[in-house]
């Protein structure tokens, strides 16, 4: 069994510390794996996946159970979003949208576990290291954050075509004249997607994992009022995010099929 860390410092950094695997270990880089950001996140996929498919292989027509009665609740209520919000065709968006925020929510609702729980029955196991929320790790926002953002430059070109949208991104806003302000600004304004989706995400989650893990410090007599506070606290930050997230993912889509 490995031992706990001995003192507040150390302590905090191994909770922040991610179980990394690399295929250079004396050189760990780019090519560097969060084996848990990885391990949880697909788990958590595989968690969503399940449980939708289980409630619509289940559905009926009568009396819905819970779990149809939720699903049926969360399906809705992204479609009317979508509706309301998307303003081009496409059977992607919707779907899209709904796995966004459900796989979000799920990855942010690890942060409501006991920091100490599944990081000691790591050690128990021989595991170093453990953060158990995927949402906390700037590599996976980003890549969620990338994905959205491919999908928007795809959309863009298939639906306005090569040519409209390189014009977009060379004569707006000030005319085609003045196309080296304007190219510069379109750049910006594209790249500043990924960044307020990745960033915004991990900055509200890391800063929530960082505060339950100062709580965790307290003695264990004083600690649970500070932390079932924010716990409290913590759940409107867990929805809120994931709803932003795939909100500013709708938005970006339907600007991306409609012209200035």
């Amino acid at each position: 069994m490995i031992e706990a860390p001995s003192n507040p410092t150390q302590y905090i950094q191994h909770h922040l510390t991610n179980l990394s695997w690399s295929v250079d270990k004396a050189n760990a880089g780019f090519f560097t794996l969060n084996l848990d950001t990885l391990i949880y996140s697909i788990l958590l996929g595989g968690i969503f996946l399940f449980l939708f498919r289980f409630a619509a292989k289940r559905a009926t027509a009568g009396v819905p159970g819970k779990l149809q009665s939720c699903v049926e609740l969360m399906v809705m209520f992204v479609d009317n979003l979508v509706k309301e919000t998307f303003h081009g065709k496409s059977k992607l968006i919707a779907p899209l949208a709904l796995t966004i925020f459900m796989w979000v929510f799920l990855m942010n609702l690890m942060d409501l576990l006991p920091v100490d729980l599944l990081p000691s029955l790591g050690r128990a196991v021989g595991v170093p290291y453990m953060r158990v929320v995927p949402t906390t790790d700037l590599n996976l926002t980003f890549a969620m954050s990338i994905s959205v953002f491919i999908l928007v430059i795809v959309y863009n070109i298939s639906i306005k075509g090569p040519w409209a949208f390189f014009k977009e991104l060379t004569c707006t806003p000030f005319g085609p004249y003045l196309f080296f302000i304007n190219f510069p600004l379109a750049i910006v304004h594209e790249l500043s997607k990924p960044l307020s989706l990745a960033l915004r995400l991990f900055g509200n989650l890391y800063a929530g994992e960082l505060i339950f893990i100062l709580i965790a410090l307290l003695p264990w007599w004083i600690q649970w009022i500070p932390g079932s506070m924010w716990a409290i606290f913590h759940i409107l930050i867990i929805l809120l995010q994931a709803f932003i997230f795939m909100m500013l993912t709708i938005v970006y889509l339907s600007m991306a099929h409609e012209s200035h």
